[in-house]
């Protein structure tokens, strides 16, 4: 990266520097002896390879993820001095006097997934000056920590005045609103980023106070004597307390977590949230994905830690019923989730409205960590059709292409009329509730830890991205280079150089539009098959490898050198919907590899309304290299399609991914 961050720390932050360092709060980097190895307990047979061991090279994923690195980060931590995200730790901390600023509960956690962000950055790309200002950011952090490791700085400042009129106060006391008041929440936004932060730095500053506050965790809730027996409104603490526990080898975070999912629906021990809050009935009971759908699938991501790690069964059942259900009929052919404004909620199945689509990118970001998880546990192909699908489509399309625009909800239509956008018919520059920016930069430095696995001595390719990776598999260090335009092209070019002669698997996956699915399950299917034939070729002789459950799956002795070639035919295909959506019928929509795309006013300026798809349409496809940073167009007489995820970077208009089907 080529940001001068500190520069730009000091135009902004300067008064909280001096303020800190004039308390003497200094950053300080501690030998680690008491955390334990991680991952060594996470129970997932398949393991992603550390994004340390990747460089990616890719002409489509490396601009985006450096646009978070050199613009998204720097414009959040500008709007969040503005918007007083910061100064509320000062404030919480004694140092600065005022009210709590912002109206938001959770404003604290956009600190942390920043942080979290940087320090993913900090992985693959180090960084200097990055880590000086993350520093300078968990010391502020620290100074609003009360003395018991207490951290949700709306309470601390003014307990009986919460930023939010929907946060209930009786007596101004800790956790009386746990339904609302986010403070589970903040604090496994705390816990996610810590750990990464950890693995990043070796250092502790930032893993101690989530520590501090863990622990007191474990001696509020509970069983027992003097606890508190409840559960989190908002799920994403127990995936939190999972991970400090893999880091420190702590049971008891471990145990804290599996109490709030056990919990969850248990009349006895709390006052039901209801299905908005997954907390209707217990968990394993649970096989219809309801409710605010960010909640549900952080809530269904800690699930499948705990069936990986305690090989809990009844667990894994639930999550599997969750997943089919949800896949099988409520996600969009965006890979998008949560169709419902009102209370950002899955609706009820086959529902699945385009106008008033939600499909909040923090439930895309969420999704994607979810599918991960059933994906290490049990290495189906289909967790990363759901992923690709996503990541190509409704999650991407969260961010601007100049990384400082954003959208909240992502709607599969527009008429330039209806402010789908909290408030705006297009991308807006940030949001009171600014959960999304911040969890796109949390989550896109790490996007290059989604394209190989492995285990004991097997290879995972599952994306494709040019990269390096450097794997250490059970027998075996070798080196993998990808070369590819995916996903403009489908061909794929894989040098494998082992450190010595020997013989191990190469796992190849072969995506869900080149094996002629959409999504897996039935809610939708391509109007005609693929014409192509997906070919695979070993040193330049082409193989007759079968596919294995999505795999294109090749056991054999390998040389440094090696290289397999793979060619998924694109072409334009004609995707259809289940006959139970209603809002599709006699409709379809268009896609290219794993790419959906839209017509967009500003590209059909005459008769918008009346674009249709035919029977015996003809479809040119060409690459734009000057058109919204580059992208194959998909065109005729009748229509020009863009990709789906670069849709209103040029203003207000209308925009459809479904269209009318019409006779010649």
């Amino acid at each position: 990266m080529n940001l001068n961050y500190m520069r730009y720390f000091d135009r902004c932050m300067l008064l909280a520097i001096t303020m800190i360092c004039a308390f003497g709060c200094k950053n300080k980097e501690i030998v680690i002896e008491t955390v334990a190895d991680v991952a060594t307990m996470d129970g997932y047979p398949i393991e992603a390879i550390n994004i340390r061991n990747i460089k990616l090279k890719d002409e489509f994923w490396l601009p985006i993820i450096e646009k978070v690195q050199k613009k998204t980060i720097e414009y959040a931590i500008a709007k969040c001095q503005e918007e007083g995200r910061f100064d509320n730790f000062l404030i919480a901390g004694g140092e600065m006097t005022g009210e709590v600023k912002g109206v938001m509960p959770f404003d604290d956690t956009d600190v942390y997934k920043i942080i979290e962000g940087a320090s993913n950055s900090l992985i693959s790309a180090p960084n200097p000056e990055l880590e000086k200002l993350i520093d300078s950011l968990v010391s502020i952090i620290k100074v609003g920590q009360e003395p018991d490791g207490y951290l949700t700085t709306w309470r601390t400042i003014n307990p009986a005045k919460p930023p939010a009129k929907w946060v209930e106060v009786k007596e101004g006391k800790r956790w009386e609103s746990l339904f609302m008041s986010h403070e589970l929440y903040n604090a496994g936004h705390l816990y996610e980023a810590a750990v990464v932060h950890f693995k990043a730095t070796g250092k502790r500053n930032f893993l101690d106070i989530a520590i501090k506050n863990a622990d007191l965790m474990v001696k509020t809730f509970g069983d027992g004597e003097g606890k508190i027996a409840a559960v989190p409104g908002h799920q994403i603490i127990e995936t939190g307390l999972i991970k400090l526990y893999q880091v420190t080898n702590k049971k008891e975070y471990m145990d804290l977590a599996k109490y709030f999912l056990d919990h969850r629906g248990d009349p006895e021990n709390h006052k039901l949230f209801g299905p908005y809050s997954q907390d209707h009935i217990p968990v394993v009971q649970q096989d219809e994905v309801v409710g605010h759908a960010v909640r549900a699938v952080y809530m269904y991501a800690a699930m499948t830690d705990i069936a990986a790690i305690e090989k809990d069964t009844a667990y894994l059942k639930a999550v599997n019923a969750l997943w089919d259900n949800m896949v099988d009929k409520k996600m969009y052919v965006t890979g998008g989730i949560g169709a419902k404004h009102e209370g950002e909620a899955f609706g009820e199945n086959y529902e699945l409205p385009n106008l008033t689509a939600y499909n909040e990118t923090c439930a895309a970001i969420g999704d994607v960590y979810w599918n991960q998880r059933l994906h290490n546990l049990t290495g189906d192909v289909k967790y990363f059709d759901v992923i690709e699908r996503t990541l190509y489509n409704g999650l991407i399309s969260g961010l601007s292409l100049d990384g400082q625009q954003f959208f909240y909800p992502n709607a599969l239509e527009a008429d330039g009329v209806y402010k789908f956008n909290q408030g705006s018919c297009t991308r807006s520059d940030w949001f009171d509730c600014s959960c999304c920016p911040t969890n796109m930069i949390r989550f896109i430095p790490a996007m290059p830890g989604l394209i190989y696995s492995k285990t004991a001595n097997t290879l995972f390719v599952n994306l494709y991205a040019s990269s390096e990776a450097t794997v250490s598999l059970k027998d075996h260090h070798l080196k993998v280079q990808q070369e590819t335009l995916y996903p403009w092209d489908g061909k794929v070019k894989l040098t494998i150089d082992p450190d010595q002669t020997g013989e191990f698997t190469l796992k190849l996956r072969v995506p869900g539009w080149a094996r002629n699915e959409v999504l897996p399950g039935d809610l939708y299917h391509f109007a005609s098959p693929m014409d192509g034939q997906n070919m695979v070729s070993i040193n330049g002789e082409q193989v007759n490898t079968v596919q294995e459950n999505g795999y294109f799956t090749i056991s054999r002795t390998w040389q440094t050198g090696d290289v397999v070639e793979l060619n998924f035919p694109m072409e334009v295909r004609k995707v259809m919907a289940s006959e139970l959506v209603a809002e599709n019928k006699g409709k379809m929509s268009l896609e290219i590899g794993p790419l959906v795309y839209a017509v967009e006013e500003m590209d059909n300026k005459s008769e918008f309304d009346q674009i249709a798809l035919y029977p015996n349409d003809q479809f040119k496809v060409e690459m734009q290299p000057d058109l919204l940073g580059g992208v194959n167009t998909v065109s005729n007489e009748h229509l020009t399609a863009i990709p789906y995820y670069a849709w209103s970077n040029r203003g207000v208009g209308k925009m459809k991914v479904w269209l009318p089907v019409k006779e010649n």
